[in-house]
């Protein structure tokens, strides 16, 4: 039996902190086990490769304004194939590099297999056993596919899977209205395929605010069809193509979509079954997700879990700030907590979403509907917004009346992603004061004066509502 100091097991956001970790202890052994590529399901099958897609998705749409500008211009092809592999090369250099630097240190051992537990702080990786009394569990999760009869036997594709691709299908049926089909739904939409998602939720995107999913649908239907409030109930093969019998949970209809190829985005699942976390004295809840405390600390002392594994937030970002929290607990002793307060996303659809802290909703629940306000403005009354033919795009924003600390921010509209990031920091400060924001000076005319005159035209809640029914966004 070999022992180690340390064994990481996940190759993505556990590995964030190993050499710092080497470099501070010239004694320390660690063991590296990941049963997939190495680089973590970002690197791998995640976010990079989905956002190396989506660039060029973005350039087919915006090449498609430009008569709206006096410009003549016309894509002559899309060449899916020449897209694709440019993804998969620029990854697989990544991981190549990655396994590089695991494969060539003295003092890792790095192991391609698939661990599982024996009894606490052991492990029987492949055909050997090893031990330590410290593990950091990264684990990461996977694709969840819903119990859809004949979806099995009809076949279908996933986030990870869909990366393989070298044809785009003639036409695509998502089964999801998430986040990941609405990349995908914009990407493939982009590419020329006819692409139908289908969701469950009254709402697309359903974790945005109401009127963001509202808007993202009106927006969006211009490339693809949106269904919502839809029950996919069979998945069947014909020779038209593959069929999609849904229902609409409201009224009882039925509809059949007919695609090439169905590509399921209903979300992520645990990824621990294989690692028999019981045999290990790590509690897990009753979807599979590993139990944690405020310090990322398991069940089992000195085995800690982060990232996907404990099915909080599957973001990358939160799981290098939780590899930042359990370095700082495990390898300096601290008592570091992991801060979820003002957890950022973004939707890199078309139009661009983001998001900071709470929801309209959950701010209404804490502090009283009538104890917080609301900023909000429109991309087109701007003067960058006027120039890049903007319409309905908006920043909202949600503060505490009686201190305009900030409690959430939400945006809609182009380059969402980089404007949110105005706030963030803001939101790391004790007070949360949009102070600093709003009294220093913007670039005249920039996309950023959106974010500034969103905090200066607060209004209370029932009156932005009102602003909303107008807009047709309720």
């Amino acid at each position: 039996m070999k022992e180690y100091d340390l064994i990481i097991i996940g190759t993505g956001s556990g590995t964030n902190y190993l050499y710092p970790m080497l470099d501070a202890d010239p004694d320390m052994r660690i063991a590296v086990i990941d049963k997939d590529e190495p680089g973590g399901i970002c690197l791998t099958r995640g976010c990079i490769p989905s956002k190396l897609l989506l660039y060029p998705a973005e350039l087919v749409r915006d090449i498609g304004t430009a008569a709206n500008f006096g410009i003549s211009a016309h894509i002559e092809n899309i060449d899916f194939g020449a897209v694709m592999h440019r993804m998969r090369s620029i990854i697989s250099q990544d991981i190549d590099n990655v396994r590089h630097s695991l494969t060539h240190n003295k003092r890792i051992d790095y192991y391609n297999a698939t661990a599982s537990f024996v009894s606490p702080y052991t492990l029987e990786v492949g055909y050997e056993v090893i031990k330590s009394e410290m593990i950091f569990l990264s684990t990461g999760s996977k694709p969840s596919i819903p119990p859809v009869k004949g979806l099995e036997e009809t076949g279908y594709l996933t986030s990870d899977t869909v990366l393989s691709m070298e044809e785009l299908p003639a036409s695509l049926a998502i089964i999801g209205g998430g986040y990941i089909a609405a990349e995908y739904g914009h990407f493939f939409s982009a590419m020329g395929a006819k692409v139908t998602i289908i969701g469950r939720n009254p709402y697309f995107i359903p974790d945005e605010e109401p009127e963001i999913s509202v808007l993202a649908k009106r927006m969006m239907s211009e490339h693809m069809e949106i269904l919502t409030n839809h029950e996919v109930l069979e998945v069947s093969a014909s020779p038209e193509g593959k069929k999609v019998l849904a229902r609409d949970r409201r009224t009882g209809e039925e509809k059949t979509i007919v695609a090439a190829e169905i590509l399921v985005a209903t979300g992520r699942s645990p990824n621990n079954a294989l690692l028999k976390p019981g045999l290990g004295g790590i509690e897990t809840d009753a979807l599979g997700w590993i139990k944690v405390n405020e310090n990322l600390g398991s069940s089992q002392k000195n085995v800690w879990a982060f990232g996907d594994a404990t099915g909080k937030y599957l973001f990358k970002h939160v799981a290098n700030h939780e590899s930042t929290v359990v370095y700082y607990n495990a390898i300096l002793g601290r008592q570091a907590k992991a801060d979820y307060h003002a957890v950022p996303h973004a939707v890199f659809s078309y139009p661009e979403i983001a998001g900071v802290g709470m929801s309209e909703l959950a701010a209404a629940e804490m502090y009283g509907k009538d104890n917080i306000v609301i900023g909000f403005y429109r991309f087109e009354d701007t003067g960058k917004g006027k120039a890049m033919d903007l319409k309905d795009e908006f920043v909202k924003v949600i503060l505490e009346a009686p201190t305009q600390k900030i409690l959430g921010a939400h945006i809609i509209g182009p380059h969402a992603s980089v404007l949110i990031h105005e706030i963030i920091p803001l939101m790391y400060t004790s007070k949360q004061d949009a102070a600093p924001l709003m009294y220093a000076m913007d670039i005249h005319p920039s996309l950023s004066e959106v974010i500034k005159r969103a905090f200066y035209s607060r209004m209370p809640v029932d009156e932005y509502h009102m602003v909303m029914q107008a807009l047709g966004l309720e």
